[in-house]
């Protein structure tokens, strides 16, 4: 086996639950099911995070993503469901091969998504859009 595990499942190299798989994305289930069906969504090819993917694989990564969230709906029944993607050690990533969580969520479920809701002043999101404008033209053109 080598460095990467997604990269050793997708060679066949490593076990998995894969239930979806169309050349360029598949899917597997999570070890972890802190919620049932929890899925993630990888992408065959080494890509180490979100900001390393291209336009191309990132379409098809959500491609099969909304298919897959779908079906997770269809089987689980589950009313709503979270999609998590983290990038970076500070970003919590564990695998760096880019992977998106489908984790299902039930009423009572016990996940919590947490942090400070403080509405920022008018001023500062002024502030900050007006910075990422100017680095979406001067950066990916």
């Amino acid at each position: 086996m080598g460095d990467c595990i997604f990269c050793d499942i997708a060679a066949g190299a490593a076990p998995a639950h894969c239930v979806y798989d169309d050349g360029t994305v598949f899917a597997i289930l999570s070890l972890e099911q802190p919620t049932p069906y929890k899925l993630l969504v990888i992408p065959h090819a080494h890509v180490e995070n979100l900001f390393d993917l291209d336009d191309e694989l990132a379409a098809s990564i959500f491609k099969a993503t909304v298919k897959i969230a779908r079906s997770v709906r269809d089987v689980s029944g589950c009313p709503g469901l979270n999609l998590v993607q983290s990038n970076g050690t500070v970003g919590q990533q564990d695998v760096f091969h880019f992977h998106l969580h489908i984790v299902p969520r039930f009423e009572g479920d016990g996940i919590l998504l947490d942090w400070d809701n403080s509405h920022a002043s008018q001023d500062k999101l002024a502030q900050f859009a007006g910075e990422i404008r100017i680095g979406l033209q001067s950066n990916h053109e």
